[in-house]
């Protein structure tokens, strides 16, 4: 009886001790972002030494795509409603990144082992993918509305204008580019920009 109480116990701790942290509380302050994780300011900040991508796009981004949540998944697509059909995208993790395009990023960035639950291997994704964009589309990295629009529907989609068509994604690119906005202005006022 105590070695199956021990093994639970263990099974508890090690559950508890995997997987990214919980989302930040305040998810509309910057400053108390990166103060309860600065692990999240550290991995943005060495993205943009890197990349040039400003924290704040890159906060922006990752409120839209998973509101900090490290293992967020598309929702499931259910058949007759009820019979699970599995998820809308291969979308996961931080950066909400596809399968396809996360393997091309492994390849290119020679990052073999970065995970999309880990905020520093998604923010270097995002840096990455955002870094391309300027170069294949001139699209600036501070232009947080249209970086979002070249990040959600892919460098091919976005050339083609593919969002012109979706009213509702040209909104939400707005509302991440206000985003990126409010969060840079908080990040000046406490100094974590």
């Amino acid at each position: 009886m105590k070695r199956v109480v021990l093994f639970a116990s263990l099974l508890v701790v090690l559950a508890a001790c995997g997987g990214p942290p919980p989302p930040p509380r305040n998810l509309n302050d910057a400053c108390s972002i990166v103060k309860q994780y600065p692990k999240f300011r550290r991995s943005m900040k060495k993205v943009e030494r890197k990349y040039g991508v400003p924290i704040n796009v890159q906060m922006a981004t990752i409120y839209q795509e998973s509101k900090f949540v490290g293992d967020a998944r598309t929702p499931l697509r259910y058949s007759l409603g009820v019979i699970p059909m599995g998820r809308q995208s291969s979308a996961y993790g931080y950066a909400q990144a596809l399968d396809g395009t996360w393997d091309e990023y492994l390849k290119s960035s020679g990052n073999r082992g970065a995970k999309r639950d880990n905020i520093a291997d998604a923010t270097d994704f995002m840096g990455w993918y955002m870094n391309r964009t300027t170069e294949k589309l001139g699209i600036p990295k501070t232009d947080a509305r249209n970086q979002y629009l070249a990040y959600h529907e892919g460098w091919t989609g976005y050339s083609r204008g593919s969002y012109k068509s979706k009213s509702w994604l040209v909104r939400v690119a707005g509302t991440v580019d206000s985003r990126s906005d409010m969060y840079k202005r908080q990040l000046q006022a406490c100094g974590k920009l």
